[in-house]
C-alpha cells in the first residue's frame, strides 16, 4: 500500500515537474520565436508597430486596372492581360520569360499583388514581385524582392526577400544588406491566389503574405531611399535557384505560368500617414 501511494506521489510530482518544463519551453519560444528581422512562417497575428498601426492594410486601398499602372517590360508574346484588366498572365518557354513594370516610380508605399504559382515541375525557375531602380542606376542600384523559387514534385516553393542598397549587377557593389531570407509557406501556393505585400516606409521594410508580416526590416545605415519602380518577371535562374542549382529548367514542362491579380501600389500620402511613420 505504501509501495502504491509513493508511485502515485512520484507520478504526480513529475506531471507537476513536466508541466513546469512546457511552460518555461513555451516562454522561451514566445520570446525568441520572433524577431526584430523575420518572423516564423507559422505566424498568424498581424504585427503592431509601437504607435498603433495594425497590419493588414490591403483592404483600406482599391485595386488598379494592369493598364493603368503597369506596361509590357520585355517577353510582350509571353503575357496576357486578362479581359476586365484586373491581372495578367506571363509565362516562361524555351524562348523567352517576360516581366512587366509599372508607369511610375515611388519614393516608398505600399505594394501589393495576388499570385498564383504553377504546380509540378518548376524547377530552376523565378517568379519574381520586386522594386527597383536598376534601369536608371545599372552600377549601383537599390532593390527590394519577394521570389519565388521552383521546385521539383514533392517540395514546397521557397519564398525569398532580399533587400539590395547601392548594390552593382551579380550582387557586388559597395552595400548589400539584407539578402536572401527564405521561408517555406503554410499552404500551397499553387492552388489558389494568395495576397504578396511590400510596405517600404522611409523607417522600415515590411514583407507581407496574405496581410501576415513574414519580415521586417528597420533602417540602417544601409537603407533605400532612392525613387524605385515595381516589377514583375518569370525567368530562367537554372544556375542558383533551386538547390543551389542542382535542379534546372526543364523545357519538357514548359510553359510554366505565373498569374498575378488584384494589384495594389500607393504612395506613403497623408491617408497612410500612420502605416508609413
Amino acid at each position: 500500500m505504501n509501495l502504491q501511494l509513493n508511485i502515485c506521489k512520484s507520478h504526480k510530482s513529475l506531471m507537476a515537474l513536466n508541466r513546469e518544463l512546457a511552460l518555461l519551453v513555451l516562454a522561451f519560444v514566445l520570446l525568441f520565436s520572433v524577431s526584430d528581422i523575420q518572423v516564423s512562417e507559422a505566424a498568424g497575428r498581424p504585427y503592431s508597430s509601437s504607435h498603433g498601426a495594425t497590419y493588414p492594410i490591403t483592404s483600406q486601398l482599391s485595386a488598379v486596372k494592369f493598364n493603368q499602372a503597369f506596361g509590357v517590360l520585355w517577353g510582350p508574346q509571353h503575357e496576357q492581360v486578362s479581359d476586365d484588366e484586373s491581372g495578367i498572365t506571363i509565362w516562361l518557354d524555351r524562348n523567352s520569360g517576360s516581366g512587366f513594370k509599372s508607369l511610375r516610380a515611388y519614393n516608398s508605399g505600399y505594394f501589393s499583388a495576388a499570385i498564383k504559382l504553377q504546380a509540378g515541375y518548376t524547377a530552376g525557375t523565378n517568379t519574381a514581385f520586386y522594386l527597383s531602380n536598376n534601369e536608371v542606376h545599372p552600377d549601383y542600384h537599390d532593390e527590394i524582392d519577394i521570389e519565388f523559387l521552383g521546385t521539383i514534385p514533392g517540395r514546397p516553393y521557397t519564398l525569398q526577400t532580399n533587400i539590395y542598397v547601392l548594390a552593382g549587377n551579380g550582387g557586388s557593389g559597395r552595400i548589400v544588406t539584407g539578402r536572401e531570407q527564405q521561408i517555406h509557406l503554410w499552404f500551397d501556393p499553387t492552388s489558389d491566389f494568395h495576397r504578396y505585400s511590400i510596405l517600404w516606409t522611409p523607417s522600415k521594410i515590411v514583407f507581407s503574405v496574405d496581410d501576415v508580416p513574414i519580415r521586417r526590416y528597420p533602417r540602417t545605415d544601409a537603407f533605400p531611399t532612392r525613387p524605385m519602380w515595381v516589377y514583375g518577371s518569370i525567368w530562367d535562374a537554372s544556375s542558383w535557384a533551386t538547390d543551389s542549382g542542382r535542379y534546372k529548367v526543364d523545357y519538357n514542362y514548359q510553359p510554366f505560368v505565373a498569374k498575378y491579380t488584384d494589384f495594389v501600389l500607393t504612395d506613403c500620402t497623408q491617408s497612410m500617414a500612420a502605416e508609413c511613420s
